[in-house]
């Protein structure tokens, strides 16, 4: 079940329906009902799995209780490795094992030893490396003392897999959402009615943005090898906006759903396009997995309150880490390097906090030197997507050098895609006009004139029909 799809289309209601008729002060029914409603719509894409959800839910909640109750700190880094080295375990046997043997037997080869690596035939649980790090989460700040063990089993468990955020994020903290989880709640209107346009919204950057890019970006990134230096370059520009549409659109999604039932999730996306720095990229983007790396890797490594190497050494381990957590290819993990790569210049010039604010707050337009700037940063972002969606490392290196080293007499035919840029342009307009608030459309109630509002929905909803024939699955459940 995917949130683009008819079957989301007659779940949600009637979750949202159950869920409202449960008399507001009884927080235990309604839990269950989500978590059993969660259960449910993870089960729809392997009932398999669930299972391997459910155990790593009990783990994280049993262990999380010993290191609390463990008297001696040693006792409580014995309980907090245990947590470790079984989820990262887990994770890496589905994720990451195929890709060590190969890249192991590769490296052997070469030294003219020819070994044939033996695969696991496994196939990857969907969402598990966000379930994961909601549980590694849940046992650091047990251990930091940041909160204490949650007492009922129903409460956590539905910390980890509550359904708007299972797949595919934002990655949660206790502190935020389990007191939202025990906290009487009365339907509240004007709340539901912004996650509903928040969810059409989501919907718009999936079905009409994502999807209509990739049908371009596929057809060029698949067959490469015929493609010259500018269609491989329009096809990169297009797959910043489709991966932006397909990822932010699911947050949003996420986000409105959560809204529906009175519950506000992290915000994970702050329209990173318009940043004017990479740093305020990183900031924008994701801001869920990157605030998480920050807070249980950057820190404890010690951040850059270190010696100048050991800055660069920590900033590359963040960097690449985060690449290597997107998926088993080298291709993530030089895309994250290069990612680094952009990002130390700031840092190491102690620049990365410059840009901090909203653009343009006080205007309507950029300045130049603004414009200026997020065209550069964007231009750097595009080319280290490049990385990011070549199949290989070897494909990549072959189209980034085709972009790079184009010559004049190659040429594209812009006007089959013309479509999709001016589509792409209306985007990015309401996302520039609605870019001081928390996500577009947000503060869409205010217009004076209702008819205006009624016929811009109405405007999105017909073209979520028109482009939305086919179910296509967002990118990020791939990781």
């Amino acid at each position: 079940m995917i949130f683009n799809s008819f079957d989301f289309l007659l779940f949600l209601p009637v979750v949202f329906i159950i869920y409202w008729s449960i008399s507001f002060n009884n927080i235990l029914y309604r839990n269950l009902l989500l978590l059993f409603a969660s259960y449910f719509f993870y089960s729809c894409w392997d009932v398999r799995f669930l299972s391997l959800l459910i155990f790593s839910t009990l783990l994280d909640f049993y262990l999380g209780n010993k290191i609390f109750k463990a008297k001696k700190i040693n006792q409580k880094k014995i309980w907090l490795y245990v947590s470790i080295v079984i989820n990262l375990f887990v994770l890496g046997m589905f994720k990451y094992f195929n890709f060590f043997a190969t890249s192991f037997v590769s490296l052997i080869n070469h030294f003219g030893l020819h070994i044939t690596p033996k695969l696991l035939d496994l196939i990857m649980p969907i969402g598990i490396s966000f379930y994961t790090f909601h549980g590694l989460s849940y046992v650091f700040d047990i251990y930091n003392q940041k909160i204490e063990p949650e007492k009922s089993v129903v409460n956590y468990s539905l910390f980890v897999s509550f359904f708007p955020l299972l797949i595919a994020g934002p990655i949660e903290r206790a502190s935020h959402l389990l007191p939202q989880l025990k906290t009487e709640k009365k339907f509240n209107y004007v709340q539901a009615t912004k996650g509903s346009r928040q969810i059409l919204w989501g919907l718009f950057k999936k079905i009409v943005i994502a999807d209509n890019c990739a049908v371009y970006v596929d057809q060029i990134y698949n067959y490469e090898s015929g493609q010259n230096g500018v269609s491989l370059l329009f096809a990169s520009i297009l797959f910043a906006f489709q991966i932006y549409g397909d990822f932010s659109g699911y947050s949003d999604i996420a986000l409105g759903t959560a809204r529906l039932f009175g519950i506000e999730l992290i915000k994970n996306f702050s329209f990173p396009y318009f940043s004017r720095d990479i740093a305020e990229f990183w900031r924008r983007w994701h801001i869920s997995l990157t605030t998480w790396f920050r807070d249980y890797l950057y820190i404890p490594l010690g951040g850059s309150k270190v010696g100048i190497y050991r800055v660069v050494l920590n900033t590359f381990i963040i960097f690449i880490i985060s690449g290597f957590w997107h998926g088993a290819n080298w291709t993530f993990i030089v895309w994250g390097a290069l990612n680094a790569l952009y990002f130390l210049p700031l840092l190491l010039l102690k620049q990365n906090r410059n840009h901090t604010g909203i653009i343009a707050e006080s205007s309507y337009f950029p300045s130049f030197k603004e414009f200026f700037q997020i065209i550069f940063t964007f231009t750097l972002v595009v080319l280290a997507w490049v990385f990011f969606r070549a199949p290989d490392l070897y494909t990549a290196f072959r189209i980034f050098q085709k972009i790079v080293l184009f010559n004049t007499y190659q040429s594209l035919t812009i006007y089959p895609q013309l479509r999709t840029v001016l589509l792409v342009l209306l985007m990015l307009l309401v996302e520039w006009v609605y870019r001081k608030h928390n996500f577009a459309l947000e503060t869409m109630d205010r217009v004076r004139i209702p008819m205006v509002r009624y016929i811009f929905y109405f405007v999105l909803i017909f073209m979520l029909f028109y482009f939305g024939a086919e179910e296509k699955q967002f990118i990020y459940f791939q990781f």
